[in-house]
């Protein structure tokens, strides 16, 4: 459904992208605006978290005109086959949309050094993205022209709560925003700042909620919690997981239990800590865990600051709070710490058409997927003057004699 709301949009933002033309042309004149495919291919990397996103990735650019190479993540190639199926039986003609499978190193390789690569649509890790864009760089010679360089990357996604927030609403947006989908999203709620008069409530409502909530395997509707995606990612939670029950100062509150005996399954965990720079509180986990650090209720514009610089990152972030002024001061200062920003909900299910997605920092170029911007990523305008009765005489009137 998300994947075919992407499609429509973007039929709707190009449809007005190409409407955008000048607004006079003059007597004898027609101005007029051009919007090119860009000369090349575009190359779009998908993760395996969103089939929707996935899909977008290359369509985006191949809407506006462009041949695309896609290489899709190993753990999202049958989805990804999937999507080939559909757009052959939609019409869409061979060799504009090139899936292939191969070890990102190895297309890199081919694609960063090729002239006529003209861009790159991205969703993976920041490490991975950063070490293109410093690859296209140090191969920008190489190129007919400079390619256009879209990401989005990771995210460390906070929840804040001001003193006068609804304590279940805090904790069900905890609960939805940290273990939907394992954790497994770049919008997932990772860090928490609680405040002390509503910890306790907060706690014990998400201690209730987690204890209900069943875990197992997705043919049963049922299961809220699934497996985690693969070994490498199970291991690298249950390292942090481990990591936390043997650090000073930090206590899990909930879960802490994992299994790989039959599927990648991690309880949903809930960390507590006295540090508000704790590893778990700064780094990106990408999986089912939530750091949580409680703060003294009255000092709200300090952990206002503490939220804005603990994390490189900027993708989304939420606060809640029944105090409007206390809205409207974390909704300016928190200002470029979140591409999407939601008041009293979760930081995650942006919907195409309503909050184009996206962030800034280390979370990527915020081009924002479902939106206008992001298809203007893909096009190279060309201006063009007709003039329908040329000049024939170099001198202009002022140059006249008679004035």
């Amino acid at each position: 459904c998300e994947f075919i709301d992407f499609l429509r949009f973007n039929v709707k933002y190009m449809t007005e992208i190409y409407a955008q033309q000048p607004p006079v042309s003059g007597n004898g004149v027609w101005n007029r605006v051009e919007q090119r495919p860009l000369e090349g291919f575009v190359f779009a990397l998908t993760p395996f978290n969103f089939t929707a996103i996935a899909g977008n990735l290359p369509t985006s650019a191949a809407m506006m005109g462009n041949t695309i190479v896609w290489k899709p993540a190993y753990t999202q190639i049958y989805s990804a086959q999937v999507l080939m199926e559909v757009f052959k039986e939609a019409g869409v003609p061979d060799g504009v949309i090139n899936l292939i499978y191969v070890d990102g190193p190895t297309a890199g390789d081919i694609i960063f050094k090729h002239p006529d690569f003209a861009g790159i649509h991205f969703t993976g890790s920041t490490g991975v993205f950063q070490h293109i864009w410093k690859t296209i760089g140090e191969n920008i010679q190489l190129y007919k022209s400079y390619p256009r360089i879209v990401g989005e990357t990771g995210g460390k996604d906070f929840v804040l709560a001001h003193k006068s927030a609804d304590a279940k609403a805090v904790a069900v947006g905890l609960v939805r925003g940290a273990f939907e989908y394992q954790g497994q999203k770049c919008s997932a709620a990772s860090r928490a700042y609680i405040p002390s008069n509503l910890w306790e409530d907060v706690k014990k409502y998400m201690l209730e909620d987690l204890a209900s909530l069943k875990m197992g395997g997705t043919e049963d509707f049922t299961n809220f919690i699934n497996a985690v995606i693969d070994e490498k990612s199970f291991d690298k939670i249950a390292k942090y997981i481990d990591n936390a029950k043997a650090a000073e100062g930090v206590e899990i509150i909930a879960g802490g239990k994992y299994d790989k005996s039959k599927g990648y399954f991690i309880e949903p965990t809930v960390i507590l800590t006295q540090d508000p720079m704790y590893t778990t509180m700064c780094e990106e986990i990408f999986g089912p865990v939530l750091s949580i650090y409680v703060y003294n209720a009255e000092h709200f514009e300090t952990v206002l600051e503490l939220v804005d610089q603990t994390s490189p990152y900027a993708l989304t972030g939420a606060v809640f709070s029944q105090d409007r002024y206390a809205i409207e001061l974390a909704s300016t200062k928190l200002r470029n710490a979140a591409g999407n920003f939601y008041i009293n909900d979760k930081p995650t299910g942006a919907v195409v058409g309503q909050q184009p997605f996206g962030g800034a920092r280390a979370s990527g170029t915020n081009d924002k997927a479902g939106s206008m911007i992001n298809l203007l990523r893909w096009v190279s305008p060309r201006t063009i003057k007709e003039t329908f009765v040329s000049p024939t005489d170099y001198r202009y009137p002022f140059l006249g004699s008679d004035l």
